[in-house]
C-alpha cells in the first residue's frame, strides 16, 4: 500500500511540473503576440517562434548577429 501511494504522489507532481501552460498552439501563439506588443517599445526588435519539436511558442530578443538569441518567455501547450 505505501508503494502505491508513493509511486501515486511522485506520477501527480510529474503531472503538474510537466503540465503546459495553455491547451492549444492558438492560445500560446495569441498570448506571445500579446506579450510581444506590450514589450515592443522596451525591446523593438522581438519577436515570436514556434518551436514545433518542443510543442511551444518562444518570445525573444535577436540582438546583434554576433550575440546568441535572449529568450524572454516560453509559451507551452
Amino acid at each position: 500500500m505505501f508503494l502505491f501511494c508513493f509511486f501515486l504522489v511522485i506520477s501527480i507532481c510529474l503531472t503538474l511540473i510537466f503540465k503546459p501552460d495553455y491547451r492549444s498552439a492558438f492560445e500560446a501563439d495569441q498570448e506571445c503576440h500579446f506579450q510581444r506588443s506590450n514589450l515592443i517599445e522596451d525591446f523593438p526588435n522581438i519577436d515570436c517562434d514556434h518551436d514545433l519539436e518542443t510543442r511551444q511558442w518562444i518570445l525573444y530578443d535577436p540582438r546583434i548577429s554576433d550575440q546568441r538569441v535572449k529568450v524572454l518567455e516560453r509559451f507551452k501547450y
